[in-house]
């Protein structure tokens, strides 16, 4: 093989068609700027790779229930129980058996470019459904049965019937699907994670959409949840129509 330059080198590296006969010229390449783009090369493979255990350890719930002969399977998850505004919100996803996407996790662990990247992936490549409950609504019969209800809403958004269902923390003793419901569960389900993803970037949005509205509360960076600058604003404004009355401070104000 005639000898690459620096940059040619560089160019093989990230091609999908690299051979092995290739990276083993490289690896043996004296020059300190190869050198270095092979450090660089061995440390995203061995990032790789651990992505690649850490969904499988992810994969566990499901594929344990693939085994026992269930097909569809859906992760289901909320965003925004703690909140003092804005509606809650649920997502439920089945994910494609055999599917892999590099990453995925607990939405409160990925970045916003990363959440937003993931979020269109899932609706591109998954069946997924959304419930949403307002804040007159949690008023009206509390949060945890609003959670609860969020949650039946995604799950009767998705296109297809469920056979088992992976909840967050969770029991829905309104829906007969049969369910596991798993403590940190967006940790440990990757259905549970797309679903996680789901809610949150679905969630933000909507708070974003309520800021242009009523700026003064700032929930574009709060999501509704009570920061001092928030709180700080209930008092001077008052609580808007789309806070939550049964949730402190919000009704100590009232």
């Amino acid at each position: 093989m005639t000898q690459l330059t620096v940059s040619q080198v560089k160019e093989r590296l990230n091609d999908e068609k690299l051979t092995a006969h290739e990276l083993a010229v490289f690896k043996e390449d004296s020059r300190k700027g190869v050198q270095q783009l092979m450090k660089r090369y061995d440390k995203e493979i061995q990032q790789k790779q651990e992505l690649k255990k850490q969904y499988e350890m992810m994969m566990t719930f499901e594929e344990n229930l693939f085994h026992r002969g269930f097909t569809q399977v859906a992760g289901i998850d909320e965003a925004g129980r703690g909140p003092i505004a804005g509606p809650v919100v649920a997502g439920a996803v089945v994910l494609p058996r055999d599917y892999y996407l590099e990453g995925l996790n607990d939405s409160k662990k990925l970045s916003l470019k990363s959440r937003e990247a993931y979020f269109g992936r899932i609706k591109a490549d998954a069946d997924w459904g959304v419930g949403i409950v307002t804040n007159e609504e949690i008023d009206q019969i509390n949060i945890y049965q609003a959670t609860k209800l969020a949650m039946k809403r995604a799950v009767e958004g998705l296109s297809g019937q469920p056979e088992h269902l992976l909840i967050d923390a969770m029991e829905l003793d309104a829906i007969p699907t049969s369910q596991t419901k798993l403590i940190k569960g967006d940790e440990r389900s990757v259905s549970i994670a797309a679903a996680s993803v789901i809610a949150k970037v679905t969630r933000d949005r909507m708070m974003a959409e309520l800021d242009e509205q009523y700026p003064m509360y700032e929930f574009r960076s709060n999501q509704g949840y009570g920061t001092k600058p928030h709180v700080e604003a209930l008092k001077t404004h008052g609580p808007s129509p789309v806070h939550r009355k049964t949730f402190a401070p919000v009704k100590d104000l009232l």
